[in-house]
């Protein structure tokens, strides 16, 4: 640490004294013992106690926010981390030194031109690594390129699609949506987590307003093209404070110069847009009592969390429904047309009701022509009046009691067919990119590089046909057990099924998939008591499968779920204490730097009753389905034991399973076998790394016995699967571990992979014009068949 580059004089930037607004200025050996800290370790996961790597992440991130020498000195440190890493040869050090780099680099005042470069070609040899180094170099790399030629633009763009600042140069936005399993968030824990949420939105000591976010911005933006010999850092901010609501014109001309060279591609290495910034900041300081020009320190502008809205996952809540209602209160009137948006979203189905295409349609006789102007006066004003949210949703049940009369009012409708472009939208969502979901050994996990392996990574670089660009972003948080991962599968599956009848959040809204693993108390109900006794093993088997393939998440998000209730009890032993906005900063930093997904198959089941009069029940599951006969449930293991011993047969009932049984070569077999068991357990997540294939695992619960003609193994690995009784029982069916999701009186079920309705949709198109052909002809054949449920980490898959 003894060499020191020319830009690490410091003392032209900043005094080495604490100034007011400014944290205390951290020496440089501090600042690696921290990073030294924070780095995980091999044995971190044995170690109970490894969320305090994800706590010293945090903790220095705390102390270079409010300073700017600190955030360049962290910066300087990390590069040289990074560089000896690489000669060294320790990738497991790479990914968490280069995402906190790229998190200082995002926040930092300013970043002398050499130290840019010497980050950009760090960045360009990962792309000599395999994945997920070279993907995540790749990115990187654009970014940094692009910040060195335009400063301060991934501060601009964040803050103003983050805090959904609206301007015609950048019309992006974002929201955070935390949902949180109910049967796991007691109240203290939902306390805690409203009040650390509460906490980050007024950390400044009081609400920030868009003007401020304004100012953030204006000021960010100059000192990072202009630097201390240039920009005057507290004189800046105290024009830009006593400007007031005139702030907003100089917000749009920075967005509007920092765009525009991006629209030029960097020519000139930003000169243009330099020159544009500094005339804005002699605009602004024009009036102030020293020359405008004068250098000076610098003022840092920390990033604010963005915006989150936490919700309690009961049945009440529709994802489809929330991002709807966003994104209608966020559009511009001018930009889209909602009326007939406006009017799906309010007759929209909830994921507690049947499936769209089996829902009973009610038909509405009219007695008129159909034309507007043929319509009695009367019926205008009522026509009109519908429209109305509250009126809707009474008409609607009005026309339910009135169906069984003769007479029946007209409503308002409208059919439409799907055009091409939105078939065309359909088919760019569901086009599989070869190069980043199945390019090479590192596309599947890098390990072993088979086609059954689970996929990682992505990267459009190669990617024929890009998505149609989207202004609206929605992170979605699912706090909880597997309970919790299970519904967002079943409710991703019911949105895509719901975009595939009709389009309208797809064509605008980009969905992103986070998990952060909670296992708490559940609540004070027997049900779930005894289905959390019941589910035997983990309960957070994707977690603790993220946590095993990206040591990153394991530090950071897994640590988490373990600390909030931690905090809730601190919490309630100290109830004067002051927040620490700990969880939202984790989670901001969770969905700003986690990008690579990892990609969960999910599975769909048809379950028959052995009642014949009710109809099958369609539902889908993503880690876990328990099968048990509730009969042999109270048998206890050593009963069932003595019983093997002493007539040589086991406990439990006949079931015939068919089943295609997957193989390393991919030559799956078609396979039947009898067997009497009390149930079964099918886990879709690998709990090791041998067993890390993406297939279903079959467990019975008791070891079967050889006899003549076959024998059964114990551990079944398939992707298709029907099992039947054979005898007059039934059993019962748990999706999920959820027991609100449980089927009693069962007599089969059939798993596969879920079908992605929006493939569904251009096979039936093109079978209704193309009978006797190849129904995966054209680019029907480059779809994604599947449905799988992203899951964004900081890494996806590591070697």
């Amino acid at each position: 640490m003894t060499n020191r580059a020319p830009w690490d004089n410091l003392s032209s930037m900043h005094s080495m004294e604490p100034t007011d607004g400014c944290s205390p200025t951290v020496p440089e050996p501090e600042l690696y013992r921290s990073v030294q800290a924070m780095l995980p370790r091999e044995t971190d996961t044995q170690r109970p106690d490894c969320f305090n790597k994800g706590m010293l992440r945090w903790t220095l991130h705390k102390k270079v926010q409010n300073n700017p020498v600190n955030s360049l000195s962290l910066v300087w440190v990390l590069i040289k981390e990074l560089e000896k890493a690489e000669r060294w040869d320790s990738r497991k050090y790479i990914i968490p030194l280069l995402h906190t780099l790229m998190y200082a680099v995002i926040q930092t005042a300013y970043i002398p031109d050499e130290l840019y470069k010497r980050v950009y070609d760090f960045c360009k040899r990962l792309l000599t690594y395999p994945h997920p180094y070279c993907t995540i170099g790749l990115s990187f790399s654009r970014q940094i390129k692009t910040e060195r030629f335009i400063p301060g633009l991934m501060y601009e763009r964040m803050l103003t699609a983050e805090q959904r600042l609206k301007s015609e140069h950048y019309p992006f936005q974002e929201r955070v949506f935390v949902l949180a399993e109910p049967e796991v968030f007691s109240d203290s824990l939902i306390c805690e987590v409203k009040g650390d949420l509460e906490a980050s939105a007024s950390a400044s000591g009081a609400f920030p307003s868009p003007l401020d976010h304004m100012r953030s911005v204006v000021q960010h933006s100059i000192q990072a093209a202009l630097g201390a010999e240039k920009c005057n850092g507290p004189k800046l901010a105290q024009a830009l404070k006593d400007m007031g609501q005139d702030i907003e014109p100089y917000f749009v001309e920075v967005l509007a110069a920092l765009e525009k060279s991006v629209e030029e591609g960097g020519r000139g290495e930003g000169a243009a847009m330099r020159s544009r910034l500094h005339q804005l900041y002699s605009e602004i300081v024009a009036d102030a009592d020293s020359a405008p020009l004068s250098g000076g320190s610098l003022c840092d502008c920390p990033l604010p969390n963005p915006e989150m809205s936490f919700h309690l996952w009961t049945e009440d809540l529709d994802i489809w429904r929330e991002l709807a209602k966003w994104f209608r209160t966020s559009s511009m009137p001018e930009q889209f047309s909602l009326s007939q948006e406006q009017e799906d979203f309010e007759l929209g189905e909830s994921p507690c009701d049947p499936m769209p295409s089996d829902m009973t349609r009610f038909s509405v006789m009219s007695n008129d022509s159909g034309i507007e102007r043929d319509l009695p006066s009367n019926t205008e004003s009522s026509l009109s009046s519908s429209l109305d949210s509250a009126s809707i949703s009474a008409a609607w049940e009005q026309c339910k009691v009135e169906q069984e009369t003769v007479k029946l009012n007209r409503r308002g409708g409208i059919k439409m067919k799907p055009s091409v472009k939105d078939s065309m939208v359909l088919m760019q969502d569901t086009l599989e990119d070869h190069a980043s979901l199945g390019g090479g050994s590192g596309g599947r996990g890098g390990r072993r590089g088979t086609t059954l392996q689970r996929r990682a990574g992505s990267s459009t670089m190669q990617n024929p046909f890009p998505k149609q660009q989207r202004h609206f972003t929605a992170r979605i948080v699912v706090m909880g057990d597997d309970r919790a991962v299970g519904r967002l599968a079943k409710a991703y599956y019911y949105f895509r099924k719901r975009e595939a009848r009709r389009l309208f959040l797809t064509m605008k809204v980009n969905l992103q998939f986070y998990y952060i693993p909670v296992c708490g108390a559940a609540a004070p109900t027997s049900s779930v008591k005894e289905n959390l006794h019941r589910s035997k093993g983990d309960s957070c088997t994707l977690g603790s499968y993220l946590s095993n393939v990206d040591p990153w998440y394991n530090c950071n998000i897994r640590s988490l779920g373990c600390m909030i209730p931690k905090l809730a009890k601190m919490q309630q032993a100290n109830p004067g204490r002051p927040k620490e906005p700990i969880i939202s900063d984790v989670i901001s930093y969770y969905v700003r730097s986690g990008q690579q997904p990892v990609y969960f198959t999910i599975y769909f089941v048809k379950i028959t009753f052995t009642n014949m009069t009710k109809d099958p029940v369609e539902d889908v599951f993503l880690a876990h389905l328990e099968m048990e006969f509730p009969e042999f449930k109270r048998i206890s293991a050593s009963v069932r034991d003595k019983q093997k011993k002493s007539s040589g047969e086991l406990c439990g009932a006949v079931i015939s399973m068919n089943y295609k049984k997957v193989t390393l070569s991919g030559r799956d077999i078609d396979k039947g076998v009898s067997v009497r068991t009390s149930g079964a357990q099918i886990r879709a997540i690998p709990s090791s790394e041998e067993e890390d294939l993406n297939c279903l695992t079959l467990t019975l619960n008791e070891s079967s016995t050889k006899t003549k003609n076959n024998a059964v193994e114990s551990k079944i690995r398939t992707s298709h699967i029907k099992i039947r009784t054979l005898e007059c029982r039934s059993f019962t069916v748990t999706l999920d571990k959820d027991c609100r999701r449980t089927y009693k009186n069962v007599q089969s079920i059939e798993i596969s992979p879920c079908l992605d309705p929006g493939y569904c949709v251009q096979k039936t198109m093109r079978s209704k014009f193309n009978l006797g052909e190849d129904k995966d002809a054209g680019l029907s054949k480059y779809m994604s068949k599947g449905l799988p449920l992203p899951i964004n980490t900081f890494a996806g898959i590591i070697n």
